[in-house]
């Protein structure tokens, strides 16, 4: 993994913050969790996201990826 191809992606997700995504995140075993959410912010090793719950009586989560996530393809993502 090369710091350019993390930095490329460190700057795409910086630039669509705010906005709305469906993230697909692999649980391992052929298990996988689909989510949407709105990416909140992007820091040096890692960036957030808030997923509202559909379940009623939950509060929102946020949740945290490395951008090495996305390298790896242990989470995969698409804007809405």
């Amino acid at each position: 993994m090369e710091q350019a191809e993390i930095n490329k992606v460190r700057a795409s997700i910086y630039q669509q913050c705010g906005r709305k995504v469906l993230i697909k995140l692999d649980k391992g075993r052929n298990k996988v969790d689909v989510q949407e959410g709105v990416i909140q912010g992007a820091y040096p090793s890692v960036f957030t996201v808030l997923v509202q719950d559909d379940r009623e009586g939950n509060p929102p989560q946020l949740l945290s990826f490395s951008y090495s996530d996305i390298i790896t393809r242990d989470i995969r993502m698409k804007l809405c």
